[in-house]
């Protein structure tokens, strides 16, 4: 009888390990062409081209500035979403999601209305002489737009996640908010913090859409890695698929260094746990 019911429960797992197959090829084949398409040989030469340089730098500072300021601004929201009885909860949740589920080229154009030269808030800037759009700043306001939410959602799962009693223990112990927030929230929910920032910077490397209307196409300026891989097919398919494989790699670097943290930082846990 066990002897049944353990060869079935095997064959119902490897049904659903079969199950995985069709999603997973979907998703490899392509990675898998886009590299076998791209000649190693190609791809060395095009690395000394100037214009491609410039897309890394500009890609690498603009989102190395995204993540940053995601950090200062999107962990109290964050922390504030973490909160479900504070008022306002829903509008603000529902806020934060709405960038995720607009088309990139609509945020685009919202971020033209509200910051361009005639926008409601950049017509207000033009009297100091600054202008936003077509600019490095527009570049990482649009992936700020884009990405954040990946950050501030991640993030304030990982704060709800935190046992209330460690808040109210050390309240208890005279802890004010920030002390707390600091010392408990933060060190607990690093992992949730980790991922989001992983995921904000990884999806700000890829923006495309509201990046080329609201900041613009132009190499040395504005022209990050997506955008020149777009303007790659008109001119150079090789320029395309040389970003295109620095961009999967990147990405995979990015990915498979958090994991390798989170695991780290998981075995640590349990060995502490072991110690206490």
């Amino acid at each position: 009888m066990n002897n049944s019911l353990d060869r079935s429960n095997h064959n119902r797992a490897s049904i659903w390990k079969l199950s995985t197959l069709p999603y997973l090829a979907f998703i490899l084949i392509p990675i898998i062409a886009l590299l076998l398409g791209a000649s190693p040989s190609e791809i060395l030469l095009n690395l000394k081209n100037e214009q491609i340089h410039q897309a890394i730098q500009l890609s690498l500072v603009t989102t190395v500035a995204t993540v940053l300021l995601t950090i200062i601004f999107g962990t109290p929201v964050a922390y504030y979403l973490s909160h479900p009885h504070y008022r306002l909860h829903g509008l603000v949740d529902t806020l934060v999601d709405l960038p995720t589920v607009l088309p990139p080229a609509v945020a685009g154009v919202a971020l033209l209305m509200a910051f361009g030269r005639r926008g409601l808030i950049g017509s207000l800037f033009l009297p100091l002489g600054v202008e936003i759009p077509f600019t490095p700043v527009a570049v990482v306001m649009a992936q700020m737009f884009i990405a954040a939410p990946l950050y501030i959602k991640t993030a304030a799962v990982g704060f709800t996640n935190i046992d209330c009693e460690l808040r109210k223990a050390a309240a208890l112990d005279g802890a004010n908010r920030w002390q707390t927030f600091r010392y408990i929230m933060v060190p607990i929910g690093v992992n949730s913090l980790l991922t989001g920032l992983a995921l904000t910077w990884a999806r700000a490397l890829g923006e495309f859409g509201a990046t080329l209307i609201f900041a613009g196409n132009f190499p040395g300026r504005t022209q990050t890695m997506p955008l020149a891989i777009y303007i790659g097919f008109e001119i150079d398919l090789n320029i395309a698929l040389t970003l295109a494989v620095i961009l999967i790699g990147i990405s995979f670097i990015i990915l498979i260094l958090l994991k390798i943290v989170l695991i780290q930082r998981q075995k640590d846990l349990r060995i502490t746990e072991v110690d206490w």
